[in-house]
């Protein structure tokens, strides 16, 4: 077979090569797809303009609403305009199930009325909210959910002009309403003034913000999205999310959406589902339309109609909110038929087999190719569980075409590392294999742990080496036995994730500082309370208090990352030993040494590393400052030479459960 004729993923990864004709398939059906929708336009960006088109728009005439709703009988529009009269403004069908109403008048519709969309169908009056709507709130005394007129003819001044994503992300996973520590739901405006300030001095690039497309209900995390080209109103207006994207670029902070196009909420009332009274509009029909773990509704990635609303609509929020690049929400979920659950994808015949959702895999192709051509420094990341060979390989070449996925092992590796072992029994070998496992030339996001591991009925990485104790052991100098194990753990793990795990790094809000207990969001259960459900940052800021001291560790190893760009080098010259929980690896003209061990320090360790010269401490877990017992001579400076036995290293004092960063500065 001609060497032409092999994408570039086989060479990549020769273990596919029995599936060659699936990654055939998989290429003639993105190009099958792609040549059906673009037709005669030249660029997918030309297709992606549905929000240019739909929703509500003011011109030189007055208004115009149009809706794409093909089983409607007749469509009306109705709101605090017309005194909600239901049959006063008919939109008039147009071809292919279009329809349409022009209002006369720049007075027409105003900014902040209320409007809603009445389908006729079968007979049968349907309240629904404009699938375009860029602005859903809901009423404080009906509780019910309505689209509001935005003010969306006065064009935001950005003064980002120029800013490029960073290719080396470190990201502050975040949600805005839980970021304040009153209890309430906090603002756009109290964010960019609050908590950027804080993301900044801490040193992370990049932001990742959750729960931004409106959701009806606030506990879902944002991951039950009713209305996607909304703004979350809870938090203020579009233009204030505007400003805090502005305000984060001009701190030299990448901005990513927390995009959910996985599935979407069951709402009537509020959502997509049964918009033009039928439920196969947007979604599956019968229970392929059913999500039965999460009780969503799935989008039916075959359907022309449906790939134009959810590209355009990343279209919309990288042009008209600036967002560099987006969070895939549930990439698993939309991969399978049975959206991986209970699959622990042994081998690879379980990526290529009918469980695949091929059309799938054809959307997430043709998002990848719009983010890039939006934005060539965009940032794509896909949270997929199941490894799916080629998710971060270029479409050219055979893959889906994403820049970075989420190692998502990792965290589990590390609950159940701390849940069902005691750390004199942690095993060196099986931490460096999973840390360092992924697939060929795929970059990766490393983390130890996300929003995910802090919410209620989990715990965070804190929580669980200390649980009680941190309600009354983190004093400054309390001398608590627990709390120092704790920390130790809690800096040692954290840099070995954020220095092996990937070519990026991800950590959720306050969980730099060891935010103690749980998320919790407001709920009938917990008497709709908001006390779990924000970030304590008065422990960090109170010097008494240990977390502090976690806090500045996490800067200085921020700080690491990135001056001696560590997530850009390969490791190597690994060694390790099992008995004492010694792990040892160079990256570049860096040696990172780990002392596991619960008890023993070691006294003139031989360090291998790959080049004679000269190391000096640059960062170490023991220091003082970071809560350790400054064991460690930050001055001293090793030679590297070659043993009798033709070795290359120097001996070095290992205090135990302590990290060493050294750099050859000779």
């Amino acid at each position: 077979m001609a060497k032409s004729n092999i994408l570039k993923i086989l060479e990549i990864d020769p273990y596919l090569m029995p599936y060659k004709d699936d990654l055939d398939l998989r290429m003639s059906l993105y190009k099958q797809k792609r040549k059906e929708l673009l037709k005669d336009k030249k660029n997918i960006t030309d297709f992606a303009n549905g929000y240019k088109f739909f929703g509500f728009h003011k011109t030189d005439e007055g208004w115009v609403y149009r809706e794409w709703a093909p089983s409607a009988e007749k469509m009306y529009l109705t709101g605090d305009f017309n005194c909600w009269n239901t049959r006063s403004h008919e939109l008039k069908r147009l071809e292919n199930g279009i329809f349409e109403i022009k209002l006369e008048g720049e007075d027409a519709l105003k900014v902040g009325q209320k409007v809603q969309a009445i389908i006729i169908n079968n007979g049968n009056e349907l309240r629904r909210i404009p699938t375009y709507a860029t602005r859903v709130v809901q009423d404080s005394v009906t509780y019910l959910w309505c689209a509001e007129i935005e003010d969306t003819f006065t064009e935001f001044v950005w003064t980002d002009h120029g800013f490029k994503p960073h290719k080396t992300p470190l990201i502050y996973e975040c949600h805005i309403g839980m970021s304040g520590e009153e209890g309430k739901v906090t603002s756009y405006k109290e964010f960019t003034a609050n908590t950027l300030p804080r993301i900044k001095e801490l040193g992370y690039n990049t932001i990742q913000i959750m729960a931004i497309m409106e959701h009806p209900y606030y506990g879902s995390f944002g991951y039950q999205v009713s209305n996607f080209f909304a703004a979350s109103s809870r938090y203020g207006s579009s233009a204030d999310l505007k400003e805090l994207i502005n305000t984060a670029h001009s701190l030299g902070i990448t901005v990513l959406l927390d995009v959910v196009h996985s599935h979407a909420v069951k709402n009537t009332n509020e959502g997509l589902n049964e918009f033009d009274g039928t439920a196969y509009q947007f979604f599956h029909e019968g229970g392929k339309g059913e999500h039965s773990a999460w009780g969503t509704k799935l989008f039916n990635y075959g359907k022309n109609e449906v790939l134009h609303f959810l590209l355009s609509n990343l279209k919309f929020w990288m042009e008209v909110f600036h967002f560099d690049g987006f969070r895939f929400d549930g990439v698993t979920s939309m991969l399978y038929h049975d959206h991986g659950l209970g699959s622990a994808f042994t081998d690879y015949s379980m990526y290529f087999s009918m469980n695949t959702d091929t059309e799938a895999v054809t959307y997430l192709q043709l998002a990848n190719e719009l983010i890039h051509k939006v934005n060539k420094n965009a940032i794509s990341i896909a949270e997929d569980m199941s490894g799916m060979p080629g998710m971060c390989i270029p479409i050219k070449d055979g893959g889906i075409g994403f820049d970075f996925r989420l190692s998502m092992g990792v965290p589990d590796l590390w609950i159940k590392t701390i849940k069902e072992q005691s750390d004199e029994h942690w095993n060196m070998g099986k931490l460096w294999y999973e840390l360092t496992s992924r697939r060929p030339q795929e970059k990766n996001i490393g983390y130890c742990e996300s929003h995910d591991q802090a919410l209620v009925g989990d715990k965070t990485i804190m929580f669980r080496l200390c649980d009680a104790e941190m309600y009354t052991g983190m004093q400054k100098f309390g001398g608590n036995y627990v709390v120092d194990r704790g920390i130790a753990l809690h800096k040692m793990i954290r840099l070995l994730t954020s220095s092996l795990a990937g070519e990026g790094y991800l950590n959720f809000m306050g969980n730099e500082f060891g935010h103690p207990e749980w998320i919790d969001f407001p709920r009938e259960g917990n008497g709709w309370s908001y006390h779990y459900c924000r970030r304590q940052w008065s422990l960090v800021d109170n010097p008494n208090l240990r977390y502090r001291e976690l806090n500045d560790f996490d800067k200085a190893m921020l700080d690491l990352l990135k001056k001696g760009k560590i997530l850009k080098l390969i490791a190597q010259n690994r060694w390790m030993h099992e008995d004492d929980k010694v792990l040892v690896y160079t990256k570049g003209d860096y040696v990172f040494i780990f002392n596991f061990h619960p008890t023993k320090s070691f006294d003139g360790y031989f360090i291998p590393v790959e080049k004679n010269g000269v190391y000096k401490t640059v960062l170490t877990t023991d220091d003082g400052v970071f809560g350790g017992y400054s064991r460690v001579d930050t001055d001293y400076k090793y030679k590297a030479e070659k043993t009798p036995a033709n070795w290359c290293g120097f001996k070095c004092y290992l205090p135990n459960r302590t990290a060493i960063v050294l750099k050859k500065i000779k």
